[in-house]
């Protein structure tokens, strides 16, 4: 999917809300369990309730990989079936956090966009960087893919290295200012978690154009507000992933619905915010 592609999709769509497909066979509901791949099911059914209200899922590779082949398998068929029966309507991540020596990041990429290879094909990675610029640039040989780059993360841990200041400049910073000579923002994009919204001032000076995919809002206590007042751009300029808030709004049969009400809340709220 191309920029245009995606600031299209969030106009008529009036959203740019982000759906992290972080899906945790424990907390699905019970009526699911015994289907044959249940966490495809979940996901499918999440994926049918919400597509009119999201641009973006975002599975997270850690509940599908800790399940093997099985787990495999229910990733393959989550994309597969957001490509084939939702084809131009969702932006799709691999919220995988690769990075690595030049011909191992080769070799990621092509289990990320080369269908015919590994039976994926998402539009873009999250993307550790700091192993440089040949660690990252594989990822972006692919037309119409993207990467996007960890730059200021929501968790607590992120104060240990992420804000570690160096003649005036934090860890942060730096990564933002050299690894956009990389790419550009027709296929780059970086996390920043809703965490630090007041950390968008200083970011939006370093990147004013590109895409932010934010993290953080909802349970982690982010300020979907907060975060627009400092990042929203004229193309929008922000993917606003929630996880846990949507997808688990009911771990009951009525979970479709929940989770539907719950998007609908949030894309309600961004598409003022659009105006």
């Amino acid at each position: 999917m191309t920029r245009q592609e995606l600031i299209s999709l969030i106009h008529q769509k009036r959203s740019f809300l982000c759906i992290g497909l972080d899906t945790d066979i424990s907390k699905i509901p019970l009526h699911l369990k015994n289907l044959e791949d249940p966490i495809f099911e979940f996901n499918k059914t999440i994926i049918d309730a919400t597509i009119d209200l999201a641009v973006a899922y975002k599975p997270n590779f850690a509940f599908y990989e800790c399940y093997g082949v099985k787990g495999w398998e229910s990733l393959t068929k989550t994309i597969d079936y957001i490509n084939t029966t939702y084809p131009g309507q969702a932006f799709t991540i691999a919220d995988a956090k690769r990075g690595d020596i030049g011909n191992t990041s080769q070799q990621y990429a092509r289990a990320m966009f080369d269908k015919t290879s590994s039976g994926l094909e998402f539009d873009a990675v999250t993307v550790a960087p700091y192993m440089g610029e040949d660690s990252v640039k594989p990822f972006l040989s692919y037309p119409s893919k993207w990467i996007i780059v960890l730059a200021l993360t929501s968790n607590k841990g992120a104060e240990d290295f992420q804000f570690f200041t160096s003649h005036g400049t934090r860890l942060f910073e730096q990564v933002l200012s050299k690894s956009k000579q990389w790419g550009s923002q027709e296929n780059m994009m970086y996390v920043v978690g809703a965490t630090k919204a007041e950390m968008l001032t200083d970011i939006r000076k370093i990147v004013p154009d590109h895409f932010l995919l934010v993290p953080g809002v909802g349970a982690q206590g982010g300020s979907l507000q907060e975060v627009a007042k400092y990042g929203l751009t004229k193309d929008c300029g922000l993917l606003i992933n929630s996880s846990r808030n949507i997808i688990y709004a009911s771990n009951g049969t009525d979970f479709a619905s929940k989770a539907r009400e719950e998007a609908k809340r949030m894309q309600q709220e961004m598409s003022a915010l659009l105006k």
